[in-house]
Order: structure tokens, then sequence, then C-alpha cells
């Protein structure tokens, strides 16, 4: 899976947190509202080139019936947080200790979260 760099994680970030496809400039819009106290100021032409990239690497769509176009994730925050963590242990020469030093480091809450959702898979 392609990394993503800091612009495009914030534009990631903004489709993630709505529930709705936006216009360039309603994400150029949206980033500067979240960027407000930075100052940070981003051109529509520069997100416009923040999104073909997305697009071109999985992470957004585009509709282009209408204009102007409207982007959306193809996935969920927790999807392209869940493929980054198989894509690091399928690159692990050991998988079995990458995952024990992992599990290793989690505290009590998110042990009982995996044993549950260990439970659940093994009864299905």
């Amino acid at each position: 899976m392609a990394s993503l760099g800091d612009l495009e994680r914030s534009v990631m970030e903004v489709l993630w947190s709505g529930d709705a496809a936006l216009s360039a400039n309603e994400l150029r819009d949206a980033l500067a509202m979240r960027d407000g106290e930075s100052g940070r100021t981003v051109a529509t032409t520069t997100v416009l080139t923040v999104l073909s990239r997305l697009e071109r690497k999985g992470f957004v769509s585009r509709t282009r019936e209408h204009r102007p176009h409207r982007y959306q994730a193809l996935l969920s925050r927790e999807e392209h947080t869940a493929e980054l963590m198989h894509e690091v242990l399928d690159r692990s020469s050991d998988r079995d200790a990458a995952l024990a030093r992992f599990v290793g480091t989690v505290s009590d809450g998110e042990a009982a979260t995996l044993r549950r959702l260990l439970d659940e898979l093994v009864r299905r």
C-alpha cells in the first residue's frame, strides 16, 4: 500500500471524518479550518493535485457526472490502518516474533479487546 505524505494525510483525515463526498473547494475550506491556527492555506490547484495523486494510489474515487467533481475515500480509516499493519507484518522475517512484540506492548484494555475479537473469530 502506498504511503501518505503530510498533505495527503490531511486530505484523507477530512474525507474520513465526514460522511459525504467533497469537492476540491470544500476540501480546501475544511483544510483551512483545521489548520486555522497555523496560518497555512492551500490553493485549490494544490488540493486537486493531491486528490489526483490519491486517486492514482487508490485512496479516493472521483465522481465525474457533475461539476465540480466530488471525492470520497475508498477505504475507511480503520481499513487503511489494518492494511498498513498487514503490510508491516508481511515484510517481517519473523511474523510470530513481531506479533508477540506488538501484543506485549498493548494496554490492558487493548488486550481485552484483542481477546474478545479473537474469541468472536474462533466462534464463527
